[in-house]
């Protein structure tokens, strides 16, 4: 089990709830587990993933399909250089607007630059 088939989200725990992180798998019904980095929290959810499943066979339960749970939650986690970041966060600040808000609108600009004809 080397990749996470199951889509998840992944949300920074509030240090007055331990600081780290938290994965969950909307698809997996109370499948989630946590971890101090991103990369021990998804090792984790691995686990969770795998004893989720190991316990739904068990019970003779449905195991939905990677990605059957309603919708999708728009949230992506992205590991970048941290001059990147600063350089974002102080580009941010320039323009006076959120990280999040400049993230988008650059994606945007960049995917409206790069359309390919369709043709049609």
């Amino acid at each position: 089990m080397n990749k996470l088939k199951y889509p998840f989200l992944m949300s920074i725990l509030p240090l007055e709830e331990g600081g780290g992180y938290l994965i969950e798998f909307p698809d997996l019904p109370g499948c989630m587990s946590d971890g101090e980095t991103i990369e021990e929290t998804i090792e984790n959810g691995k686990d969770a993933v795998a004893c989720w499943i190991e316990t739904a066979k068990e019970f003779g339960d449905e195991i939905p399909q990677p990605g059957s749970a309603d919708g999708f939650s728009r949230h992506w986690i992205q590991q970048i250089p941290e001059h990147i970041h600063t350089q974002l966060l102080q580009r941010a600040e320039q323009e006076g607007i959120s990280l999040n808000a400049l993230v988008t609108e650059m994606l945007s600009a960049g995917l409206e630059s790069n359309k390919v004809p369709s043709g049609k």
